[in-house]
């Protein structure tokens, strides 16, 4: 079982949420916070796989117990979902190191999905968020310059999988392109994440789209 914490300050949402969560098959919601100091406590008391996470909350913000939680010798993955899809919201959460972007519209479904997905070590975003992403040429000024060479240090495969994975495939589908077992790739996965001291394939995927390699 996939185990989900809800964190949000409105407790309808989070009623709603373990409604729909605690009948998909494989989920099961363990717990809930109002906040994000309360989500921290949480995530002690009950160890989630998955954490949904709303941004703005009182006392401790929906960032900043990201951040916290990511940070953790064992971080459980953490998905945003918010209505506030600013891109310093969607920045600012994903190098904080959500894993998922997701819009509190998004069809239940498609949030099912997410946990299921992000679970298995795979970053879902909205279709408007990636979009947004997308036609951001440069998050900040001199973000081209940073990620060309952070980069640098990547062997050129390792870059050929960054560039892959900017694109939204997953494991499976970069080793048919790119000719290579899943096990080679998930080895070059896990070395792109340490020469470049990131947290998951979506920071991957930011540094790849600032070098505009993707």
């Amino acid at each position: 079982m996939i185990r989900v914490l809800l964190v949000d300050d409105d407790a309808l949402v989070r009623a709603g949420l373990a409604m729909m969560l605690d009948g998909a098959a494989g989920l099961a919601v363990v717990g809930e916070a109002g906040d994000g100091a309360e989500a921290v406590t949480a995530t002690d008391a009950h160890a989630p796989d998955v954490v949904l996470m709303d941004l703005r909350m009182p006392r401790v913000d929906g960032i900043t117990a990201t951040r916290r939680l990511r940070a953790r010798r064992r971080p459980p993955e953490v998905i945003v979902l918010t209505t506030f899809d600013t891109d310093e919201n969607i920045l600012r959460a994903l190098r904080a190191g959500a894993s998922g972007f997701l819009l509190k519209d998004t069809p239940p479904p498609r949030i099912v999905e997410a946990v299921t997905r992000v679970a298995a070590g795979d970053p879902i975003l909205s279709p408007a968020v990636t979009r947004r992403l997308m036609e951001r040429a440069v998050v900040q000024t001199g973000a081209h310059d940073r990620a060309r060479a952070a980069l640098a240090v990547l062997t050129p495969r390792e870059r050929d999988v960054a560039v892959e994975i900017a694109r939204g495939a997953a494991n499976a589908d970069i080793a048919a392109d790119l000719a290579m077992s899943v096990t080679t790739v998930k080895a070059h996965v896990s070395s792109i994440l340490t020469k470049l001291d990131l947290d998951n394939r979506t920071q991957i995927a930011l540094i790849a789209h600032d070098a505009q390699l993707a």
